[in-house]
């Protein structure tokens, strides 16, 4: 995707908007070693990579807000011999003019100008308490400006979070972020497709997931947005699974949650289909029950709608067919009182997605109500179905676990179902099955 000054620019404008007269401190993520000499692939934070759109480490970003407001960059120096080894790197006088920044330094100027920068402002924008080495930093310089009192000079007297606003901030997609998105929905998508038509049974979990990172990567992706779940049949009903490296046998569910990252944005999809091509009575019966309160869920996301209102759909249809098919037993109001469906669906039907999988952002207000959904969120749907052997359910139901999730732009009208090119019906997906 193009890439735009103009929009970070607009975002750090907004967010020294929201502060009012202080400093923002926003450093970028660590490189993190692996084992000597090799580091593991580095990504930026996402804070910071959502006001510059700097992706190098070692850097560090300050607004001021006040009068005038400013914003400044501190990076590494330009190092043609470093770029031998490591590759390209921008230096400040390159970042300056090509990410828009009134003001660049190095990085080894830090300790000598942010504290000239902290000096006198009535507030300190931090995230205090997520990385301890910052936190050792931040502190150290607020205590060296307090040991200048007599000279004049004052330390800022309130440390705010700056992740509350930009939380708010980043919960409203923008027309780029959402071409962005839509883009790496389509590259997912058209994984779980290629994954669907390449699954046959007697192949292992981590052949199909080598089949997710091929179309990736193929498709201009950076890299997974998260580590895969390729899990058949009863490692299905493990939620966050992913050894992957079991071998699929025919008669099995084969569960896949996999999805992208695109210049720093997410897919997230789940997607569940027969190993060999046809659902048994059983598998369809809990898929189309899954696939019924997915379509219920989306139907209410919409402005119209709190947040809770697609999951409470979700609930309403699920427990249902818990109570039809033997699951579950009593009535509906009943089976959600006890809570006796969480047996089968232990988990909430969706959360924000953005720069991070789980993005940022509330759920509920200050006064403990849901959020109102809002044209420009963007979250996913995803309910299921795990059913485990017990003594209280129909064996045919045993080692039978379904999801099926999708990833949804709110709209003024409702909702855009930005993955809805990875096909999900029955008649579907055994269709492109039979093409093996």
């Amino acid at each position: 995707m193009s890439f735009s000054i103009n929009e970070f620019a607009c975002r750090r404008q907004q967010l020294m908007a929201r502060m009012g007269p202080g400093v923002a401190v926003i450093p970028t993520a660590p490189e993190v070693i692996r084992n000597r000499d090799s580091h593991y692939p580095y990504r930026f934070d996402s804070y910071f990579y959502y006001l510059t759109g700097f992706k190098e480490p070692e850097a560090l970003l300050v607004l001021v807000a006040g009068q005038e407001n400013k914003s400044i960059l501190f990076c590494r120096d330009k190092d043609l011999e470093r770029e031998i080894w490591d590759g390209f790197r921008f230096g400040p006088d390159a970042a300056r003019t090509e990410f828009g920044f009134d003001q660049t330094f190095s990085i080894k100027q830090l300790e000598e100008e942010l504290p000239k920068l902290l000096a006198n402002q009535p507030k300190l924008f931090f995230s205090l308490g997520a990385d301890a080495v910052w936190d050792t930093k931040m502190l150290a310089m607020l205590n060296q400006l307090r040991a200048q009192g007599r000279a004049g000079i004052q330390a800022p007297a309130a440390v705010v979070d700056v992740r509350q606003p930009l939380d708010s901030l980043r919960l409203l997609k923008s027309d780029f972020e959402l071409d962005i998105m839509r883009q790496s929905a389509r590259i997912a998508a058209s994984a779980h497709n290629q994954a669907m038509h390449s699954v046959q049974p007697g192949k292992w979990e981590y052949e199909i997931e080598a089949e997710f990172l091929h179309t990736f990567y193929r498709h201009g992706a950076q890299a997974p947005a998260y580590t895969s779940i390729v899990a058949g049949g009863s490692n299905a009903c493990t939620l966050h699974y992913n050894a992957n490296n079991a071998q699929l046998n025919a008669g099995d569910l084969l569960l896949i949650d996999a999805g992208c990252e695109l210049d720093g944005y997410a897919s997230d999809i789940t997607r569940t289909f027969p190993v060999n091509g046809h659902f048994s009575g059983a598998q369809k019966d809990l898929y189309e029950l899954v696939l019924a309160a997915q379509l219920a869920a989306i139907e209410n996301v919409s402005p119209e709608h709190h947040w809770n209102a697609p999951h409470e759909a979700a609930l309403a249809v699920l427990v249902d067919g818990f109570i039809h098919y033997g699951l579950c037993q009593g009535s509906r109001e009943g089976v959600l009182e006890s809570g006796s469906y969480r047996q089968f669906y232990m988990h909430r039907t969706g959360h924000w997605l953005g720069l991070d999988v789980h993005d940022a952002g509330e759920y509920k207000t200050a006064g403990g109500d849901w959020v109102m959904l809002r044209p420009g969120n963007v979250l996913t749907v995803e309910p299921g179905c795990y059913v485990r052997p017990s003594a209280n359910v129909p064996e045919h139901f045993w080692n039978i676990g379904i999801r099926i999730e999708d990833d949804v732009v709110v709209t003024a009208q409702g909702a855009e179902v930005i993955t809805a090119d990875a096909i999900k019906s029955v008649a579907d997906i055994e269709a492109l099955m039979r093409t093996i």
